[in-house]
């Protein structure tokens, strides 16, 4: 078997892993980036949205992305849009997004390795020292101060060194890219109920012009449906705004699976880090995470070139990283995953009523609570600016899933990204 050395070996290259890639060879290490598809996103497996402040922040480039100012969300006997005065979620050009990542890892000086799987991780003495992968038909060794598993849901590294166990909750996603004879390139929908999906939701998210992407998450294991079989029920009965799409001309098919654990996972360990799907970094209310994947990818990447610099690759050296992301995020995807469970267990007449909740509040305070980024400090001044029970009962709704509520599981992720 052929063998390489190397400062880091980042392995996937999506978001997280390229964002990984980035920035450890930016902080000065010899870094290869594994990529098992012979393309960076030749496969697509998110619908991809995400916040628009966050793809400026990341400079993701504005061809990369169609901006969304009005947020509708169906039941099956109601309905309400929240529209805002400007953009403030994205849907992206997933393919395009990410190659551009991957283009910024290479500009960094990453070394990208597309049709290399890894196999497997190299351990030696109880420390990961590198991966196994398959390339072109041969086997090579890749070895490394330290290893940034960014594989994804299958998390190909940490699972085959016996550090993380399979995940046992995920989401399970089937989406169509159809170009749309009435599409409205502003408003997104997210539908709830039996009508749409069991344990999960249904969507329509406008790519720009006559785009869009239609599609379905059902939640693992707790329904047995097929989200491939929901979804063609659907475009063909229509339901609810799928109505209003008019005639659909399917470009491409897109199936995924996600993972929604919660926070178990440890993502620090001798000589391997975690990030992105891999580390189970998402937004549990609608299980979207691209930007955790690009932020705390970075984060990984920097760390894990600091360990391979210092020659020490431990778990404790690189329990930083850890402590850092949760310190940002833990405390909201754990109050939102409280929420999502909840949300996961009502029947048609109460997601009917649940929507009441969010009749009339701003564009601004819906996408604080689709981001999870509140607190009950946020939602009980939400419910002051609005005095009637229906905000107050949103209120209540956090304070109750914050205080009572076991964090974890409920709808897929697919659904954003």
């Amino acid at each position: 078997m052929a063998e390489e050395s190397y400062d880091v070996v980042v392995v996937g290259a999506g978001p997280a892993g390229s964002s990984a890639a980035r920035c450890a060879a930016a902080a000065g290490a010899r870094v290869a980036l594994l990529e098992r598809e012979e393309e960076v996103a030749a496969t697509v497996r998110t619908s991809g949205v995400t916040w628009v402040e966050d793809a400026e922040a990341f400079g993701i480039p504005r061809r990369c992305y169609n901006a969304v100012s009005n947020y509708g969300f169906c039941s099956p006997s109601n309905s309400v849009v929240v529209r805002g005065a400007g953009p403030g979620a994205a849907v992206l050009d997933v393919r395009g997004t990410y190659r551009w990542l991957a283009g910024k890892a290479e500009e960094a000086g990453a070394e990208i390795r597309t049709g290399t799987a890894a196999t497997g991780a190299v351990v030696e003495g109880g420390r990961v020292v590198g991966v196994d992968a398959a390339s072109g038909g041969s086997r090579r060794r890749f070895r490394a101060g330290v290893v940034v598993d960014a594989s994804g849901f299958h998390s190909v590294v940490a699972n085959s060194a016996g550090l993380a166990a399979p995940w046992r909750r995920f989401g399970a996603g089937a989406e169509y890219e159809a170009r749309a004879e009435r599409a409205d390139p502003d408003t997104w929908w997210l539908m709830v109920g039996s009508a749409y999906s069991p344990a999960g939701y249904a969507w329509i998210f406008p790519l720009g012009g006559r785009m869009v992407r239609v599609g379905v998450g059902v939640g693992k294991p707790d329904s047995a449906v097929d989200p491939a079989r929901r979804l063609d029920e659907l475009v063909r009965d229509r339901p609810g705004p799928l109505a209003g799409l008019g005639r659909l001309d399917v470009v491409e098919s897109h199936r995924g699976l996600i993972p929604n654990g919660g926070l178990a996972r440890r993502t620090a360990y001798d000589g391997l880090l975690l990030a992105g799907d891999s580390a189970g970094q998402a937004n549990p209310l609608v299980l979207e995470g691209i930007r955790y994947a690009i932020r705390f990818g970075g984060d990984a990447g920097r760390a894990a070139a600091s360990a391979a610099a210092s020659g020490d690759a431990s778990a404790a050296a690189l329990g930083a990283y850890e402590a850092g992301w949760r310190a940002a995020v833990q405390s909201r995807i754990r109050a939102a995953g409280r929420v999502q469970d909840r949300w996961m267990r009502l029947d048609d007449a109460q997601w009917d009523r649940e929507l009441d909740a969010m009749r009339g509040l701003s564009a601004d305070e819906f996408l604080d609570f689709i981001r999870a980024d509140f607190g009950l400090f946020g939602m009980a001044g939400m419910a002051a600016r609005h005095p009637g029970a229906a905000a107050k009962r949103l209120f209540w709704m956090v304070r109750d899933a914050a205080s009572r509520r076991p964090a974890g599981g409920g709808a897929p992720r697919h659904a954003t990204g």
